[in-house]
């Protein structure tokens, strides 16, 4: 039999949160919006723990932090799922389980890919405190940032609903 440490990780990651986002219409072609799940840092044992029970965890189901992009589609045994319904985004995967609302667009866009580039970031966006404003500077800083493109794990998520 074999065990899981993940129980012990929940209080090291801290609070988890996401953020939706899809691409500019000013930008020309529309890709598949994007989906970010990140920690506040505000762990346990602080925000250094919390990034590596975030790794520990992404790695306990599957995804390896820093790699290609992966194709959920392909991969049906990583635990991520995502449910896109009224106006609002459904994630779920071992120890996040989220709904937030989502524009139109996105939704649109969703459905029309079929998918959603997903990112989990490892290292900490303290910035990204659920009830306040992001600015999409704010976003494009975070998500831009070399260091945190290079630690995250990048996965492709096929899109549900409940009508099929």
């Amino acid at each position: 039999m074999t065990t899981s440490n993940t129980a012990a990780y929940a209080p090291l990651m801290g609070t988890l949160s996401v953020i939706p986002w899809t691409s500019d219409p000013a930008e020309g072609e529309r890709s598949a919006p994007f989906l970010l799940a990140y920690s506040l840092g505000d762990g346990r044992q602080g925000p250094a723990a919390g990034e590596d029970a975030v790794r520990a965890v992404l790695g306990e189901i599957g995804l390896e932090p820093g790699t290609e992009t992966v194709d959920l589609a392909d991969r049906p045994s990583v635990a991520i799922k995502l449910l896109v319904e009224a106006g609002r985004a459904v994630l779920t995967m071992p120890y996040l389980n989220a709904q937030c609302p989502v524009p139109p667009e996105w939704e649109q866009d969703a459905r029309r890919a079929g998918r959603v580039y997903f990112i989990v970031a490892t290292r900490p966006w303290t910035d990204g405190v659920p009830g306040r404003p992001v600015s999409e500077d704010q976003l494009r800083a975070f998500v831009g940032n070399p260091e945190v493109v290079a630690t995250a794990a990048h996965c492709l998520v096929p899109v549900r609903s409940l009508t099929g």
